[in-house]
Order: structure tokens, then sequence, then C-alpha cells
């Protein structure tokens, strides 16, 4: 027979009908109301669950994300917090006395816009430091990084390599490789880096979901799976090491060639589910290669570029269609968005079968003309706010005015629409309760209110991340709220989203995380 339990004593947020209690059932929630009518209904064998004044409420679901890319990067030197030169070098020296079985060096999460010499590092830098080992550094956004020549020479950059169409190789004024990589080109040729040993991807890949469960989440993103990442991901469901729900997205194809789901593996086995297609439409506003209908600021003409070409997105739109599979597409500049929303407009055109649930990743200089135009189609703006906090200030250099109004979520929870919140871990942490305070708040780092016209309430930010991220993952009947018949999926806070100071949003901790009924997460 199912356990059931009985939780009382807290607050409990359902986005749902009030409530004071919640009746569980193995891992279903069996009923919600008062405390006296489920005491009523429960069995003889019931267990209590006292809350001892914690708020429950419905767990986070992590609308985009790259739990995969996460846990490798908890094997590198971690870069985040360099604030120069030298203390990058510092930290990759530390890492490569700590490893010295690896032969490359390897880090992750440098920011340029933050460093003491406010440009990107290069390969003088990096070879004075390793003149015999290949060195790779990855930019926090996963759009860029720098190489030394050792490294450069691994991945068959020379002088006379082309730039690939959607990115950049960094050239000195002799136009040999610098070492800087941007877009297509640090994706691309970064593969050339060695995969780490089986038995470290696993160790990595749980570490990596105990931290999302830490952060009260029950369903993690892949957003870029390729046949490596399959490959993991398939491994570890096989083998039962799945947690928490995982939704897979296939790369679409390099070139505007989508791939066929049989690269993709087997469907929804083991807490492992392939959730559809995702295609990169362009770069990112702080690095300033996100792609924009007007230039950056302080430029004449330059507005950053595409990666693909209409011809070659239509082509994915259409390929994807026809499948009957769910497309995400990253797009940071309005021109990104103005292609995609084009490309969705004449497949509806052509067929009449309605796109399912389209969706734009981060969205964040999407104009009010595209929201009318985004919600006929059903496409959900998944929006990447806590750039809100931690590029606000770098986007009023880019983007003048402009940025005030990225991130629009009030104009499209005027327009009634399914928005998102996310991290795009590992850019940031899976930290839910950050980005609904940035959504909130709107500040920068500096302190300068990043426009109060697009502040939504907390209400509205938490159903970005529970209901409509399940909306956007076709879940709507199974997670995001706590409604009898769901699953039993639960956060614990140590105080209420809804009722604090909106400043202190970002102050309140997960004590708990509660799926499918068991506690798999507890401060």
């Amino acid at each position: 027979m199912k356990q059931q339990v009985l939780y009382t004593g807290g607050e409990i947020i359902t986005l749902d009908a009030p409530a004071r209690a919640v009746l569980t059932e193995g891992e279903r929630i069996l009923a919600v109301g008062n405390e006296a009518a489920l005491r009523r209904m429960a069995g003889p064998d019931v267990r209590e669950f006292p809350l001892k004044g914690q708020v429950m409420m419905p767990a986070f679901l992590d609308s985009h994300g790259h739990i995969t890319a996460f846990a490798a990067t908890l094997s590198l030197a971690p870069l985040g917090g360099a604030g120069s030169f030298a203390e990058i070098v510092s930290l990759l020296s530390k890492s490569a006395r700590e490893h010295p079985q690896r032969e490359w060096v390897i880090g992750f999460g440098y920011d340029h816009n933050v460093l003491k010499e406010g440009v990107h590092p290069d390969k003088e830098l990096l070879d004075a430091a390793f003149p015999d080992r290949p060195v790779l550094i990855s930019h926090a956004s996963g759009h860029m990084g720098a190489a030394n020549s050792e490294a450069l020479h691994r991945m068959g950059i020379t002088r006379d390599t082309p730039d690939p169409d959607g990115g950049k190789i960094g050239r000195g004024e002799d136009g040999g490789p610098n070492g800087y990589l941007e877009e297509t080109a640090f994706t691309l040729y970064s593969q050339a880096a060695p995969a780490a040993r089986p038995e470290k991807i696993v160790d990595d890949f749980k570490r990596a979901q105990q931290h999302y469960l830490s952060c009260g989440i029950s369903t993690a993103q892949e957003g870029l799976a390729r046949a490596g990442e399959m490959a993991v991901l398939a491994d570890l469901a096989g083998k039962n090491l799945l947690t928490l729900d995982v939704v897979a997205y296939c790369d679409a194809g390099e070139g505007g060639e989508p791939l066929l789901p049989r690269s993709c593996g087997e469907k929804g086995k083991n807490r492992l589910r392939i959730g559809g297609y995702k295609v990169f439409l362009d770069g990112s506003p702080q690095a300033r290669t996100a792609w924009l209908t007007q230039p950056y600021e302080g430029e004449e003409s330059y507005r950053g570029y595409p990666v693909h070409t209409d011809a070659e997105l239509e082509a994915t739109v259409h390929r994807v269609c026809a499948q009957r599979a769910q497309l995400l597409a990253h797009c940071n500049g309005d021109a990104a968005a103005d292609q995609l929303i084009s490309a969705f407009e004449r497949e509806n055109r052509r067929c009449a079968v309605a796109p399912l649930r389209p969706v734009m990743i981060h969205a964040q200089t999407l104009r009010a003309d595209q929201l009318d135009r985004m919600k006929p189609l059903g496409m959900i703006p998944s929006f990447f706010a806590a750039h809100l906090w931690y590029w606000g200030d770098v986007h009023r250099k880019n983007l003048g005015k402009r940025a005030f109004c990225i991130s629009p979520l009030h104009d499209a929870a005027a327009r009634e629409m399914h928005f998102t919140l996310h991290q795009d871990t590992p850019v940031l942490p899976p930290n839910m309760l950050e980005t609904i305070w940035c959504a909130v708040n709107r500040i920068s780092r500096e302190g300068v209110s990043m426009g109060e016209a697009q502040r939504i309430t907390p209400e509205q930010a938490l159903r970005a991340v529970t209901l409509d991220a399940a909306y956007q993952y076709f879940e709507e009947r199974e997670k995001g709220s706590i409604t009898p018949g769901k699953r039993a999926d639960f956060v614990l806070l140590d105080g209420n989203p809804l009722t604090v100071a909106p400043g202190d949003i970002r102050r309140l901790s997960v004590t708990g995380t509660i799926l499918r009924g068991e506690m798999v997460s507890q401060a």
C-alpha cells in the first residue's frame, strides 16, 4: 500500500486553491484543503510531516540550462571570481598543479567585462604561463574563449583557417590567430579538447544533480544535446542514477541540417525525456555578438551577426514542425527574434498544423511588436532575467536606452502570454530564487534601476518557474502547482516570497526538496 503523508504546520503556496494542509499518497497529491478535512480523509497509517513554519510550494522547473555542461565545469579551473589576467593565470596554475595527470589545462567562467584589463585574454598571456601544455578557457557565456598556441595547433587553427559561418577567429596584426575564438569558432574548435574519463563524468554529474536538488528543482534541462551529451545522459538513465527529471533537446544540426530523432536515443526512460530540438541564431549582448536591428552604442553600422541564413532557419523549422517536435531557439538580439518569428509565420502559412509551443530562449532585446506576433504562434519567451543584475551595467554601455527594456517581462504578462525564467546554467548557478528576485526588482550591480515599467510581481515570477515552466514542457497536468492528481514535487523555503519585501527574496533559502513524495535534499 502506498504511504500517505500529511503536511501541516506551515504556509502553503499552491498556485491553485488556498490550502492549510496537503495530503499525498505515494508519488501523487491526493488532496489539499484544511487540516481537519484532510485528517478525516487520511488512512490510519498516514505519516505526519510537520512543516514547523517552513513555506511549502511547488518544486521549481529549470526552463533552460545545460546540466551536463554544468557537471563538466565542476572539474575545470573555476575562473568566475577572476578580476584580472594575473588572477586567471593563478587559478589555471593552481588547477594544473592539482591535476598533473591532465595534459590540457582548461578553465571556465571568466568575464572580460569585470576584468581589470577590460578585454579578453589572448594566446601571449597563456603561452607565457604554459609554453608546452595546451590551454583553453571559456567565457562565462560559453559563447567565446581563448586558447594558447599549443591548443590552437591541436585544433588545427592556422593563419589560413577561415572564419566559420556564425563565428570569428581573432587575428593579430600579422594576420595570424591571436587565441581569441568567438561563437561557432569557439564551440566547434573547442571540441578538440579531450573529454573526461567516464567514471569522472558520472561522479561530476552526481554532484551537479545534487546542486540542482538543493536549489529546489525537480526538472532540469540539457539545452543542447549532441551525441556526447546524449551518451552521458542515456548511460546515467540506464543505470537509474537520475533523481531529477531531465529533458534533453537535440542539436538541430549545423549548417541548417537538422538531425533525426534517432540520434537522441530512446524517448522517456528512467526520468530522461527528449523534448525536441535546439538551434542557435546569434550570440550574446554583453559580448556584442547578439544580432540587433540597430547598431550597438558607439558603432556606425555593427549590429552583431546571425548564425544561419533565413533559408537555413526556415528549412530547420519546417523539418522540426513536420516531425511534430518542439524547437528551442537561442535568440538574444531583436534581429534574431525577427528571423525566428518570421520563419514560424511562414511555416504557419505553409502548413495547416500549428507548431508545438516553440521557445525563444533568452529573448533579451525582444520588442513589444514582436510579442504581439509571437502570441498567435504560441511562441514562449524564456527570459534570462538575471542579466539585469549581472550584466545590466554592461548592457547600458552596449545598448543605451534599449538596455532598460531588456527582458520585457511586464509586456509579456500584460499580453497574458506564457513566459518562463531561467539561469542558463552553467552561465549562472541554477538558483531560481535569484532569478525571481531579478525579475521582481530589475536592479543592476551598480544599483541602477533597469526599467521599473518592466517589473513583475512575485506571484508572476513564481508562476514563470513553476506553472509556466511546466507548460513549456507540456507537463502542466503533472507539475507546477500543488493540485490533486499532480506529482508530489515540493520545495520548502525559510520564508514566503509572496510576502517578504521584494528586495529580500534573494535572501530566502531552500530548506528541503521533495520529489515524488520523497525527501531528496535537506539543508
